[in-house]
């Protein structure tokens, strides 16, 4: 009777654990197909966000620039400038650039500097918003041979689009005519061609109020200098429409607003290299400069150089263009005192816009200018989120906590 009875309960107990173990089996086969599931379900979501699928919004220049900013420049006809806070693409506008599975090629003067970067970022941002492939990025390094064969290279892609700054208006006019006959759509930076024709040849150009720029650049000198000293000009020595705007409004400014300082010498670049020779002659012709006007950042980096090398820390320089060097040395509280800023992203994003425009067969006005910004250390941190659309690079941002 024992034996019968344990037989029993041990019957019993195994009952309770097969059961148990075919309980947790189901269990983990049910956790098994939430799983995977999930995981179908995540791809439903993955594919949901996908970039064709993404919410179109429209597409406009920073709106933190005021409405009301004064442009100084024309362009390089004379033409009365359009702000680029005018322009906009709609969705609807997008949707129908989006159908047209357009290419886009840029190809740039030089591509060695802060300021392209900026340019091809805010290009490249706007294209790949609106659904156009960019095919070329290219980089002449400031030698107009080169750029008219890279216009050749980009051709045989077969390009909608080339949004271009000319090395040379004379000796590259004639691959961009080739360009215009072969039906592509050009979008300018700064300066035109020669010949070339708005509305027949080209679509816009678009650049920054250099002239503007060139007034910061002298009013910051003449606020550095309290309106008295003798300083010299490093200029662009070639047939380049923006830089001789620069220079033109920097040296009236001077001459008209701070008439005790006097612009005793100038010399003159040809190659973004030559600041630190042209400056140094300089510096040794007249070893009491107060101070040195260059023509951009890059050649103002070796104007800075040979005031080092010459003992020379207390002159002032005064620039165009936020480029890191340059701002960095503002930050710490070096030669470089200020500058004025072209906003390269915002006329990158302006250029796109306008190649839209061509592509829908909307009208194009001749000349769009992007207001100038007056940078000092005081303001440098802010401007440079203006002009590159990001925040400084932290060392930057730690000068100008130190020297606060």
């Amino acid at each position: 009777m024992k034996n019968k009875l344990l037989i029993f309960l041990m019957v019993i107990i195994l009952g309770v654990v097969l059961a148990a173990c075919n309980s947790n089996d189901d269990v983990s086969s049910e956790n098994d197909n939430q799983a995977t599931n999930g995981e179908e379900s995540g791809d439903e979501n993955q594919q949901e966000k996908s970039p064709s699928d993404e919410e179109i919004t429209p597409i406009t220049v920073n709106q933190n620039i005021s409405a009301d900013s004064v442009i100084s420049s024309t362009g390089p006809n004379g033409e009365e400038a359009v702000p680029a806070t005018t322009l906009e693409l709609t969705v609807e506008d997008i949707e129908k650039i989006r159908e047209g599975n357009y290419k886009a090629a840029i190809v740039m003067h030089y591509a060695g500097n802060d300021w392209s970067t900026a340019q091809i970022d805010g290009l490249e941002t706007a294209f790949e918003k609106m659904g156009i492939e960019v095919v070329a990025v290219t980089d002449a390094q400031f030698k107009p041979e080169k750029q008219a064969s890279d216009i050749e290279t980009v051709l045989a892609q077969d390009p909608d689009i080339i949004v271009s700054i000319p090395t040379d208006v004379v000796s590259t006019a004639s691959a961009y005519q080739k360009a215009a006959k072969q039906g592509v759509e050009l979008v300018f930076m700064d300066n035109v061609p020669d010949g070339m024709q708005h509305g027949e040849d080209y679509v816009s150009v678009v650049s920054a109020d250099n002239y503007g720029n060139g007034i910061a650049a002298a009013e910051i000198m003449g606020e550095q200098l309290n309106g008295e000293g003798k300083i010299g000009v490093v200029y662009h020595d070639a047939d380049f429409f923006v830089t001789a705007q620069r220079v033109e409004a920097f040296e009236k400014t001077i001459s008209e607003e701070y008439p005790n300082i006097e612009i005793v010498d100038r010399g003159g670049i040809s190659d973004p290299e030559d600041g630190l020779d042209v400056a140094s002659a300089m510096l040794t012709s007249n070893p009491d400069l107060d101070g040195i006007f260059g023509v951009w950042d890059v050649p103002s980096e070796g104007i800075l150089a040979a005031a080092r090398t010459a003992g020379r820390e207390d002159i002032v320089i005064t620039t165009i263009d936020l480029g890191a060097n340059v701002a960095l040395n503002i930050a710490q509280g070096g030669p470089i005192k200020g500058l004025g800023a072209q906003l390269p992203y915002v006329q990158g994003t302006s250029e796109a816009i306008l190649a839209g425009y061509a592509l829908l067969g909307k009208d194009t006005p001749p000349y769009v200018a992007v207001p100038s910004l007056k940078v000092t250390q005081d303001n440098l941190l802010e401007s440079w989120e203006m002009v590159y659309n990001s925040s400084a690079p932290q060392e930057i941002i730690d000068a100008v906590d130190a020297a606060e």
